[in-house]
């Protein structure tokens, strides 16, 4: 079996502004690095389909969505935040970026896939049950989780986080929540200043100081992501993969670079293929050094392609 690569060309469509650093050129950035490295045409891909409003209730609440399909503008930019914005093509781009992680869902369930790549946008892993904010409108990555325990009758469903800012959406979302078990590093103190005492049995929070270093970022994942993943026995792994750790990333402070994302998606698939039957679904959070991104993700694939 093959890694799927589930994106759509309204996602390139979605903008928030002149030099909103959550750009459409993130895709495209990613795409030219992949092909670059000749690994596009070996993926499985596929278009997102959009998100019903039944899937997207699992994890959000009524007004959550009607609020989002309201603010639509069908001109222009309409502001939900300082940092998140709509313009006439996001509506859609957040209905196929959570549909995406459906997709995902279902073809490493059903067996035709072995992993998955969702690389999409908007991003989700800020949005709470009931707020969009940071960039995000709906939680992409808890949606795919609350459909595998809905729909694939899961009991055991991990999300690893290890993009800059702490998934705060996913942690109110999956807060009382145990069959969910959330593993996230991030620096702190940093938008959006949560997460450094939310630590509980299946809530794993590991704050890391600006400047940290990979090998920091690597004693943490080693000390407790590890042991709670392994603990816990996953049935499917999501990863909020954000690439904004990157030390030459402009938004943030710490200094990973791509063999740092290469090891721990290393991590990652080791405790997949023990407890999981290999089961990772990757969704695109943060990464906005366009060059930093393409190649962090390209060595994210590279080993989810690997058998």
């Amino acid at each position: 079996m093959v890694t799927a690569f589930i994106t759509h060309s309204v996602c390139l469509k979605h903008a928030m502004g002149l030099g909103h650093p959550e750009c459409p050129e993130r895709l495209e950035a990613i795409k030219r690095q992949l092909d670059a490295a000749g690994i596009f045409p070996a993926l499985q891909q596929h278009d997102a389909p959009q998100a019903e409003c039944e899937q997207l209730l699992r994890v959000h609440t009524e007004s959550h969505v009607r609020r989002i399909e309201s603010s639509a503008p069908q001109h222009g930019l309409v502001s939900l935040d300082p940092d998140t914005s709509m313009n006439p093509y996001t509506l859609e781009a957040a209905f196929r970026a959570a549909g995406a992680v459906i997709l995902a869902t279902d073809l490493v369930m059903q067996g035709k896939a072995a992993n998955a790549f969702c690389s999409i946008r908007p991003p989700g892993h800020h949005a709470t049950r009931d707020q969009a904010m940071g960039f995000c409108f709906f939680n992409n990555v808890a949606v795919g989780a609350a459909h595998a325990i809905s729909q694939h009758g899961l009991t055991r469903v991990a999300i690893v986080d290890f993009d800059v800012h702490h998934g705060n959406g996913t942690e109110d979302i999956f807060r009382n929540d145990a069959r969910v078990l959330l593993c996230s590093t991030f620096q702190h103190p940093f938008y959006p200043y949560s997460g450094a005492a939310g630590s509980s049995d299946h809530i794993i929070n590991v704050p890391l100081v600006a400047g940290s270093s990979g090998e920091v970022f690597r004693q943490a994942v080693t000390r407790y992501w590890l042991p709670a993943l392994n603990a816990f026995r996953p049935e499917i792994i999501y990863v909020s993969a954000g690439f904004d750790a990157h030390r030459d990333d402009y938004l943030a402070g710490l200094n990973l670079d791509e063999s740092d994302y290469a090891w721990v998606t290393e991590q990652i698939k080791t405790v997949a293929d023990e407890h999981a039957q290999g089961r990772i679904i990757s969704v695109l959070e943060g990464g906005y050094d366009l060059a930093a991104l393409g190649r962090s993700v390209v060595a994210h694939i590279q080993v989810l392609c690997r058998g």
